[in-house]
């Protein structure tokens, strides 16, 4: 007789409880103190959560949706699709190449995606930031980042000179001053 398939909401959890496995697998090679310390928090950081969201998942308060499952995959270098597959369907049988396999993801390697620790820290912080206080990170983020991204303008077309006379050191100092920008004014603290 057939099993009833699982939900959907179970099936991710096992898996993110499979995830968090193999974190600590790896991330415990050479137990120390300091590495044995905060592991759930590191995890969280990892799949870009907050530790408080990945103890509700854990304790069944919370579900992992269709967003937060692409997530933890994109973070965990998982297939498109992993986290909904059945652990007990997938161990026992693997699938053939092409008959229902997950997709290869379609924005792995682009450079909008994290491509390693690093960058998935700071996506992290930045997530975590903007989680927390969204209108002021928006804000300072936008200002921070489009002072480094926007291009400088381009300087106005100077008009054609005219030779300056000696006595008209006036009309020669608007004459020079006109191609220099002004300065910006300095951040008051």
């Amino acid at each position: 007789m057939p099993t009833a398939p699982r939900d959907v909401a179970q099936v991710r959890l096992d898996n993110a409880l499979r995830l968090f496995d193999e974190f600590v697998a790896a991330t415990i090679k050479h137990p120390d103190a300091a590495t044995l310390r905060g592991l759930e928090r590191r995890f969280a950081e990892r799949v870009l959560i907050q530790p408080s969201y990945w103890s509700q998942i854990k304790s069944r308060s919370r579900q992992i949706g269709e967003r937060l499952a692409r997530q933890f995959e994109q973070c965990c270098h998982k297939p498109r699709g992993w986290m909904d597959l059945d652990p007990s369907e997938a161990t026992a049988a693997p699938a053939p190449a092409g008959a229902g396999a997950p997709a290869a993801r379609a924005d792995e390697g682009s450079p909008s995606v994290p491509q390693d620790d690093d960058e998935r820290f700071i996506v992290g912080l930045v997530l975590t930031y903007y989680r927390r206080h969204p209108q002021r990170a928006r804000t300072r983020l936008l200002d921070l980042l489009g002072e480094v991204l926007t291009p400088p303008p381009s300087p106005p077309a100077a008009p054609a000179r005219k030779p300056v006379a000696a006595d008209d050191s006036l009309a020669a100092w608007h004459q020079t001053a006109a191609g220099i920008a002004p300065l910006k004014p300095g951040k008051k603290r």
